[in-house]
């Protein structure tokens, strides 16, 4: 009976090994194809130096052995991009003392921006947030009340909210699918806490111009000294 509960932990045991390859690698060849598609570049090895790079972005500071896959390259509407997905470890300890490694994967894009910008992170609201909220800690309100139920937004200058959002840039972030932004110096990240589908990396491409494009004249016209 020991032997054959061995031998079936080991059939499990395998078998999942042998799935999660087989995942990996119809992944790998949808986002290649995704990829020629679009005129981009694909780099299924794997890169450690994203988080030094942007260290702005909260996203990609999380837990330990981090490091980006499946990286794509290129241009987008004149902007540069970056798709990847991302990985990175966080540890427990369970009852009996051993210590346990949680796996995270998510997937995120990153276009340059041709003008300064401010740091400004919007993103889903949570019921966490909800609760916070309750307590006083509250994010940034706006006129649209179905926008500020539907997004959490922070930023140190409140006016540079309120200037990226203006009514038309709401109502537009609420038609698209949901995704978290976080704008840098140069830069805008967009991400969900899941891997992407293939067709979802353009997508999340075209909400980040899409906000961009529809910054205000005067904000556009400003002088370029701004940092963040």
């Amino acid at each position: 009976m020991d032997a054959l509960l061995i031998v079936m932990v080991v059939v499990v045991i395998v078998g999942a090994i042998a799935y999660g390859y087989y995942a990996a690698e119809k992944r790998r060849k949808e986002l290649l194809n995704w990829t020629q598609a679009h005129q981009l570049t694909f780099d299924p090895t794997k890169a450690y130096d994203l988080d030094n790079r942007f260290p702005q972005f909260k996203c990609l500071q999380q837990g330990a052995n981090r490091y980006a896959h499946n990286v794509m390259r290129g241009g987008w509407k004149d902007r540069e991009f970056l798709g990847f997905d991302y990985h990175y470890e966080t540890y427990s300890t369970d009852s009996k003392g051993r210590r346990q490694t949680h796996h995270h994967h998510f997937s995120a894009v990153i276009l340059s921006s041709d003008m300064p910008l401010k740091p400004l992170q919007i993103r889903p609201e949570g019921i966490f947030d909800k609760i916070t909220e309750f307590f006083g800690f509250d994010d940034i309100d706006f006129e649209s009340a179905e926008f500020s139920r539907a997004f959490h937004v922070s930023a140190q200058d409140r006016r540079w909210a309120y200037d990226v959002l203006h009514a038309r840039a709401m109502q537009f972030l609420l038609d698209q699918p949901r995704f978290s932004l976080q704008m840098g110096e140069h830069t805008v990240i967009v991400h969900r806490s899941r891997t992407f589908a293939p067709d979802e990396f353009g997508i999340a491409a075209e909400v980040v111009c899409g906000l961009l494009d529809g910054l205000p004249e005067y904000v556009v016209q400003q002088p370029k000294t701004l940092t963040g």
